[in-house]
């Protein structure tokens, strides 16, 4: 067989291997999960539209007009405050992203629903509810059962004063949002809330619409009998949307000559086309839609509850109140003003800091998708797959006729072609191509395959594929590539282990702004200040992830002299970040430790093809738990009680029990200070008073650890355990926690206190 031969069979095999991949579920969902990540990432945030503001009920608010952080337990007369301010601001639709499926007091509903009365235009959220109903056979055997979504409407009252209403279900975490519904099948396929909001917000537009309609199909147009003015007088909305829907699902022809006349129409504007042409496709097209997000939360123009009011009341505001005129409004809890969250969901926007997307914010940007008529759009089916399979034809073709290094090369700059294009129809249109398959399926399946195909023809080229694997792969990973390795799966054993937590404060503002070749210089070098205690003291590096570090002491049973290595270990890699703070006396990384001890499983943990050595169990969770107390005691190394059980030679002191955010039981916390012989009088003097004030603390002496705690901040200002104390004890001197109380401290996120 010819070489050119050989090459035609491989591509059109790794063109095919590309399709078939793209078909199965779990490609469809990488994807999905991995691929549209790649693309909003590469893309990052872009500029919403300005036809839509958020209106936030946030803790601000609630701190503002002193009431409870739970929105839902806000009076309905506030609402009504707030419906009256967007009204005479001009707002084309006022949404309510909030359920009202309860009653309130009589003369507070009252108001809001003579509010949304008098405005017209409001659009309220309608909750879903699943039932289940058990299927049986006729001599009464269970089959299974039968899950039924019904629609939860607001009280009567307000059902009947707004304009429309309208669900917006949404999956929670861990599943990641990525579409929305138009209109939902399993709730008789009700239009959506962002749906049902543009279709008001487009009825400026609705004359022209229909006008084009009865152009293209006057006898269908006859089945619309409603003007705009009738639609929102008799409150037909949903009654419209759904006439509608109906018309273009069974008539498609007649929504692709719409489209048609509006690409040709010489008098509309850009805007206008856009609102018809969005209209149009959202009755002719499908059930879901991909959402284009626009960044994280925070980036559509968001306004806090109280500050609207209070521009609207002519109250003392430095900033200058939002134009809301022709606006479409969206009130409810807005991620990014949250001090805890409650309404958020995962998606590709979600932050490292845990802050999520908030419902409102997802309903608005379905809204303004729609108002810009730029949804993400997956490729069409055909040319979809035609894509992946000339892509993996000419990754064969290159791959398999010239040398590999230059094929590296080609295949580097292919991709980067190839993702380019991809992200220019990305921005440009929403056009969605597919990324996994082609460069992380198809790429290494190409390069990689054809080369070991070359490496099992002739021995010379089975060494030249070697270098070829160690330009791009470890050494390690290459040579295990030519040995048969046993089972990783079962080197995993219980062992009781000292797990030592490192964070680095500053890093992801170093991050931002070093370049990242002298970033990874920098590291190194922290890296090499901290590892070198955990080797001297024999513990061992398990995983470091961006500035954090986690070293592990095993034994088989539990070790004193083991956890006093580890806690020697902590003081060295403090005084070792100290040393290299000076060496790099512009870049400081104040680093945190954090100790705690306990049975783990220790072993090989991942899946499928991906394994690492690393430990398991609650003992790791705490020690990190443990370390991120740090930041809210402004402390440097904190270790549990655990870790100092029967071992000598430290200054330490107790700084209390804490109880974590998702845990039951508290930890006893200590701070670790520094080795006996090293102290100094005035740590010893700190620390006495300290306790003094803790065991006052414990009998609700509030008074007398008041004292203490200020005692101890005069030896020290800046100590971070008598700052936290003392404004701890100032807030139950003033409310008591009762007779029945444990002094534990709660923390309600990782940096938060739970009263």
């Amino acid at each position: 067989m010819s070489r050119l031969s050989k090459a035609i069979i491989v591509s059109l095999l790794i063109g095919t291997l590309g399709v078939m991949a793209s078909l199965v579920p779990m490609g469809i969902a990488l994807e999905e999960n991995i691929g549209l990540d790649v693309l909003f990432r590469l893309r990052g945030p872009r500029k919403p539209p300005s036809d839509v503001t958020i209106v936030s009920l946030d803790k601000a608010s609630a701190d503002n007009f002193k009431l409870p952080v739970d929105p839902d337990k806000w009076p309905r007369s506030l609402h009504a405050r707030l419906t009256e301010s967007l009204v005479e601001q001009g707002a084309a639709v006022i949404v309510f992203d909030l359920i009202f499926k309860d009653p309130g007091p009589v003369e507070h509903d009252n108001l809001f629903t003579k509010a949304m009365n008098d405005a017209g235009n409001v659009v309220l959220c309608v909750c879903l509810e699943k039932d289940t109903v058990p299927l049986k056979n006729k001599d009464g055997t269970h089959t299974g059962e039968l899950i039924i979504e019904r629609l939860i409407p607001p009280i009567p009252p307000f059902a009947e004063s707004a304009l429309a209403l309208a669900p917006f279900p949404l999956p929670k975490v861990p599943v990641k949002v990525s579409q929305y519904w138009t209109f939902k099948t399993e709730a008789g396929d009700a239009p959506t809330l962002p749906l049902t909001v543009f279709q008001i917000f487009a009825l400026k537009e609705y004359d022209e619409f229909l006008r084009l309609l009865e152009k293209v199909s006057p006898s269908k147009a006859e089945k619309l009998l409603y003007d705009p003015d009738a639609i929102v007088k008799n409150r037909w909305v949903e009654e419209s949307i759904l006439i509608l829907r109906d018309l273009f699902k069974e008539n498609p022809w007649i929504g692709k000559k719409m489209i048609e006349e509006i690409q040709s129409s010489k008098v509309l504007d850009v805007k206008k086309k856009k609102i018809l042409k969005s209209l149009v496709k959202i009755y002719q097209g499908p059930k879901s839609r991909y959402l284009n997000f626009y960044g994280p939360s925070g980036t559509i123009e968001t306004v806090s509850y109280h500050q609207l009011l209070q521009h609207h009341e002519k109250s003392i505001v430095k900033q200058e109140p939002p134009d809301l005129r022709g606006k479409a409004v969206f009130v409810g809890l807005s991620e990014n003003f949250r001090f805890e969250q409650k309404d958020g969901f995962y998606t590709v926007f979600s932050q490292s800091s845990g802050v999520d997307i908030s419902g409102v914010e997802i309903a608005a940007s379905a809204f303004a998708n729609l108002v810009e008529d730029k949804p993400v759009q997956p490729m069409v089916f055909p040319v979809h797959h035609a894509t992946i399979f000339f892509w993996g034809v000419l990754l064969g073709i290159l791959c398999f006729l010239i040398p590999p290094f230059i094929a590296a090369f080609g295949v580097v700059s292919l991709s980067l072609l190839y993702v380019g294009g991809a992200l220019l129809q990305f921005n440009h249109s929403g056009i969605w191509c597919p990324i996994v398959i082609p460069l992380f399926f198809q790429v290494p399946v190409a390069y990689f395959g054809i080369i070991l195909w070359k490496f099992f023809e002739t021995s010379k080229e089975r060494q030249n594929i070697r270098r070829a694997f160690e330009y791009y792969l470890p050494e390690k990973v290459v040579g295990r590539l030519a040995k048969n390795l046993g089972d990783v799966k079962t080197n995993i054993q219980t062992v009781y282990g000292t797990c030592l937590f490192t964070d680095a404060e500053q890093y992801t503002s170093l991050s931002e702004n070093m370049d990242p070749k002298k970033l990874t210089i920098f590291m190194n070098k922290y890296y090499e200040a901290v590892f070198q205690p955990v080797s001297k003291y024999e513990g061992f590096v398990s995983d470091i992830k961006g500035d954090s570090m986690l070293s592990i002491w095993a034994t088989a049973n539990p070790d004193a002299d083991f956890r006093k290595k580890a806690c020697l270990a902590a003081l060295d890699i403090s005084s070792a970040v100290k040393k290299f703070k000076q060496d790099f006396d512009t870049l400081h990384l104040h680093t945190r430790i954090g100790l705690h001890s306990g049975y783990i499983s220790l072993g090989s943990v991942g899946a499928i093809n991906h394994y690492e050595y690393r430990p398991v169990g609650d003992i790791v969770n705490t020690a990190s738990r443990i370390e991120k107390l740090n930041k809210y005691l402004d402390t440097r190394i904190l270790v549990s009680e655990e870790v100092l059980h029967q071992i000598e030679g430290f200054l330490t002191r107790k700084l209390g029990e804490f109880i974590f955010v998702g845990k039951s039981k508290p930890v006893t916390v200590h701070e670790l200070i520094s080795r006996a012989e090293e102290s100094v009088e005035q740590q010893k003097n700190l620390c006495r008073i300290f306790s003094e004030g803790l065991n006052a603390y414990y009998t609700q002496s509030w008074e007398e650890a008041i004292q203490a705690f200020y005692a101890a901040t005069k030896i020290n200002r800046q100590d971070g355990p008598s700052t936290f104390y003392l404004h701890l004890c100032e807030k139950y001197k003033v409310n008591p926690p009762g007779e029945v109380w444990d002094g534990w401290v709660r923390l309600k996120n990782k940096l938060e206190l739970a009263f």
